[in-house]
């Protein structure tokens, strides 16, 4: 399936109330969509820029996961990112995007990610700084900003997102984030879907904490990413789930294949 056929397919796609359809892109990427019809994106990392701007790095950071939806193609309502690095909030993604998307699209994220918004000519009318705790809502889709603790100097403004769609499923979306206590607090939330990364290289969350923060959490299914992109940063998945096993965390586990539709809940 070519890009414009990924993206008409999920333009097509119908989502039960109650519901939400789920697809990830690779890495953080992730796309949503609401019964109501509303396709949202968080962090889509649509290109290879990190093997260019991340090249002094010792490590191989070329994309293994191919692009399944070119940016020119990203035909989104909402886009939100957790922060300003490049496989988040990813400058060539950004610029490329349609130009119906760049001016009527709502552009959700930290104060960091701002000045690569407006590099890309996204309009400022639609952007909106987001912080932890803060709640906005788009037709059926409610954004609520969540802890997350930042992995290195160069951004200081990490959060993660919690998604409601409609009265139904609550999505969390860890981001990048090192471990801490305070992800306790995201108990109140009633988290059905969190969506975590796991690769444990440049301070975020290893597996065994990754399980941690998923028994703190307390979701109903977990679905583990970030694990996925860059051979310099990748590790076997069967290590967060024998953690999750180790950790006696309940939450069902399932590893989702990229593109796949998957509805929750099924």
């Amino acid at each position: 399936m070519h890009s414009r056929e990924h993206m008409n397919a999920i333009r097509r796609f119908p989502v039960q109330k109650g519901s939400v359809a789920i697809w990830w892109l690779g890495q953080n990427g992730w796309i949503f969509k609401s019964p109501e019809g509303v396709v949202a994106t968080v962090d889509p990392y649509l290109s290879d820029s990190c093997a260019r701007i991340y090249g002094s790095l010792p490590i191989d950071t070329r994309r293994q996961v191919p692009v399944f939806i070119n940016p020119e193609d990203l035909d989104v309502d909402l886009f939100l990112a957790t922060h300003s690095h490049a496989d988040h909030a990813d400058p060539e993604t950004i610029s490329a995007l349609p130009e119906r998307v760049k001016q009527e699209a709502r552009f959700v994220a930290p104060y960091e990610v701002l000045a690569g918004f407006e590099q890309a000519n996204i309009n400022p009318e639609n952007v909106l700084v987001f912080h932890p705790k803060q709640e906005w809502r788009f037709r059926d889709v409610t954004c609520i900003g969540a802890f997350a603790l930042p992995t290195d100097g160069s951004d200081l403004n990490h959060i993660g997102f919690v998604l409601v769609f409609g009265n139904g499923p609550r999505v969390y979306v860890t981001g990048d984030t090192s471990y801490h206590p305070l992800f306790d607090c995201l108990q109140a939330q009633k988290i059905d879907v969190m969506l975590t990364c796991i690769n444990g290289g440049f301070n975020n969350l290893s597996p065994w904490e990754a399980a941690r923060a998923t028994a703190s959490v307390q979701p109903k299914l977990v679905i583990p990413c970030h694990f996925d992109m860059m051979a310099g940063n990748s590790i076997p998945p069967e290590l967060f789930e024998n953690a999750l096993k180790t950790a006696g965390c309940t939450s069902r586990c399932i590893r989702l294949a990229h593109m796949d539709p998957f509805v929750y809940p099924s």
